[in-house]
């Protein structure tokens, strides 16, 4: 098989809030995207689906994932959740890490070698479980041999939308240099357009500088204007603009959830 075009990425979770930001981002940077999309949410796809290749996809059913990294270069993996929901079976095991190995068997059977993961940062506002969970995926991902990428990212927002006041005072800390570096340049809630773009450039980069990335780390990735002037999704850019139902809380979940029986 002919070796992947390096800007060819699958991203999962698509027609969600960070799948299609981060879809969006890759487009700007020039890279060929494919979506890999939950059965029955084609449509919240939007302008994104003219732009780029999409296929549905469950990503708790290995059989349904088989092929679907051939010829890619590098797969960015969204999907997760902070809220579980114990009794319809949706514990932050199966959420977090059953989607993740899901995900990496799949690129070791297509032969995709990179393998960006999105996990967290940990944070007092982080639940135990759900961390749990995306290290023992990151661990994962390393025992079966891929080249990982983890992005232990921060809660995220989207700039101008109302956010709880306790929110805005962990960002406002984030940005002061003292306090910055004593852990809240690793932890305070980000722009989801910074953080998209970020993880754009660290997928795309030819030789990434190391595994872990966090929030500094991606917004060292922006120019001094990309980080300070707010972007929203429109139509003209391809994006999507966030429904009621995408934009639930800061702590809006990394992709989507399988639904309940």
């Amino acid at each position: 098989m002919a070796a992947a075009n390096t800007r060819r990425v699958l991203v999962t979770g698509g027609g969600t809030f960070l799948g299609d930001y981060i879809a969006a981002a890759l487009l700007a940077e020039g890279a060929e995207v494919t979506l890999l999309v939950r059965p029955g949410a084609e449509d919240k796809l939007g302008p994104l689906a003219q732009r780029v290749r999409w296929g549905t996809a469950d990503i708790w059913n290995p059989a349904s994932l088989r092929g679907r990294a051939r010829g890619q270069h590098t797969v960015i993996h969204t999907v997760g959740s902070m809220n579980a929901d114990p009794a319809q079976g949706l514990n932050h095991n199966w959420l977090n890490f059953v989607s993740a190995r899901n995900v990496a068997n799949m690129c070791v059977s297509d032969g995709c070698s990179h393998l960006v993961l999105l996990s967290s940062a940990r944070a007092p506002w982080v639940p135990g479980p759900y961390l749990r969970a995306k290290r023992e995926a990151e661990s994962y991902i390393e025992r079966v041999g891929l080249k990982a990428t983890v992005i232990r990212a921060p809660v995220v927002y989207v700039r101008g939308q109302r956010r709880h006041p306790f929110f805005w005072l962990m960002t406002f800390l984030g940005s002061l240099p003292l306090v910055s570096w004593v852990g809240f340049g690793r932890i305070a809630p980000l722009p989801v357009d910074i953080l998209a773009r970020g993880v754009a450039r660290v997928a795309l980069e030819p030789q990434p500088g190391k595994t872990i990335y966090y929030r500094r780390d991606l917004r060292r990735r922006l120019s001094g204007t990309e980080a300070t002037t707010p972007y929203h999704i429109t139509e003209d850019n391809l994006r999507r603009q966030p429904g009621p139902l995408d934009l639930l809380d800061d702590d809006t979940p990394f992709g989507w959830t399988p639904p309940g029986d």
